[in-house]
């Protein structure tokens, strides 16, 4: 039996239909974000990075490279093995008490990515719970319904940010059953925000836990960068919120923040925790001078919010079909896989523009789109440059232009 032949089979589908994953060679250059060099085939060149979530650039921040420094010239570059095992680095414990802070909890547990905390975190959390009803947006991240997979529990799906379907969900379980209602505060590939408010409102009147994924938000919105319930006043009214590191804060890792006793017991019983070498110290050093400085700093977000204010304004006088989004994520329709990867890859090798195809699964088929992310380092020049090159790429492809304009955020 020739095994190596069904891995090969299993690409031609992903190659026919122009949604097999190319990499490109992106190297950074530390202090003139978003310039990156793309190692072509044709050899190295300058490039614009268009689709970075290192939101606001805080990976090549001064502060933060200073701490990864000093901490790795300190104490080195590895954690030495689990938290069990190698013991708990202070740089992990310090990094902790300021996100806990960051979301007004009393603890918070960090974990070695956003994805691994939330499949053991929300798997954990429902598993503690006997006889545990998972409720969960249509939309979620890949991450969090394997979370509500692995849990093992009954689970009920309610439609994307429909309050109306999750009350009837709710009302529908028995009274005294438990329940945990698991959300994104702010979805990534829509831009949209979930109505927190009313989830909250409903978790409180049918007695039931939440769990709202801040990935996209922590760090830009509210005001020290907590999140998108932050900036709404229900933070407080929220039982776990995770978040990651690796996204506005320019490192890595992901975490929860809840109260003492569940993130004592998530760090007690969860697999993805306990069973998986600890984030290294440098890396923890970097991410709290992330999170201090954006506490304390509203420069980088006035200034975010202002740069996606322009992009959109500049895209919806162009024509292009730019979808609705009162967040910082900017998706240009396209529709088409094959069409969508020839953009990317024209942007690219013409333009000297990174900006990814975003095609099936990631999003449902015929949704396909570019995804462009701002930062506050994005100046007009490259806004105008931007604009230019997707219309010129639009009419080389054939591409609809957008009868309707979009308002600015």
């Amino acid at each position: 039996m020739r095994y190596d032949d069904f891995f090969a089979e299993a690409l031609v589908p992903l190659l026919h239909e122009r949604r097999y994953r190319v990499f490109a060679e992106i190297e950074r250059i530390a202090g003139r974000f978003p310039y990156a060099i793309w190692h072509s085939p044709q050899g190295p060149c300058e490039v614009v990075v268009w689709c970075s979530n290192d939101y606001l650039g805080m990976g090549q921040h001064p502060k933060v490279i200073g701490s990864m420094v000093e901490a790795a010239t300190r104490v080195g570059a590895g954690a030495g093995g689990t938290r069990n095992i190698g013991g708990t680095n202070s740089q992990l414990v310090e990094l902790e008490h300021e996100l806990a802070d960051l979301h007004g909890k009393a603890a918070a547990l960090v974990f070695t990515s956003g994805y691994v905390s939330n499949q053991t975190g929300i798997s954990t959390i429902a598993k503690l719970v006997p006889d545990c009803l998972l409720l969960s947006d249509e939309l979620n991240h890949n991450s969090m319904i394997e979370g509500v997979r692995h849990s093992g529990l009954e689970k009920r799906i309610w439609r994307h940010n429909d309050v109306a379907d999750l009350e009837r969900l709710l009302a529908a379980a028995t009274p005294k059953r438990p329940k945990l209602i698991v959300f994104e505060s702010l979805y990534s590939m829509d831009g949209d925000v979930a109505p927190i408010q009313r989830i909250c409102d409903l978790a409180e009147h049918y007695d039931a836990m939440t769990y709202c994924d801040e990935v996209h938000a922590v760090g830009l919105y509210g005001p020290r960068g907590e999140g998108i319930a932050a900036r709404e006043g229900t933070m407080h009214r929220i039982d776990v919120i995770e978040g990651t590191l690796a996204k506005a804060f320019g490192s890595l890792g992901g975490y929860i923040a809840g109260s003492a006793n569940l993130v004592d017991a998530v760090r007690s019983y969860a697999p993805g925790f306990i069973f998986t070498t600890a984030l290294p110290p440098p890396i923890c050093a970097a991410a709290t001078a992330a999170v201090r400085h954006l506490k304390a700093s509203q420069w980088e977000r006035e200034r975010h919010r202002e740069r996606t204010a322009r992009v959109k304004s500049v895209l919806s006088a162009a024509a292009l079909p730019v979808m609705p989004s009162d967040t910082h994520i900017i998706p240009v329709m396209v529709g088409d896989a094959q069409r969508c990867k020839a953009a990317s890859d024209l942007l690219l090798k013409e333009y000297g523009i990174y900006l990814q195809p975003i095609n099936f699964p990631t999003v449902p088929r015929g949704t396909e789109r570019l995804r462009i992310t701002p930062t506050p380092f994005h100046d007009d020049s490259l806004v105008d440059d931007l604009a230019e090159a997707l219309v010129d790429v639009w009419r080389r492809l054939n591409l609809p232009f957008s009868d309707r304009a979009v308002a600015a955020e």
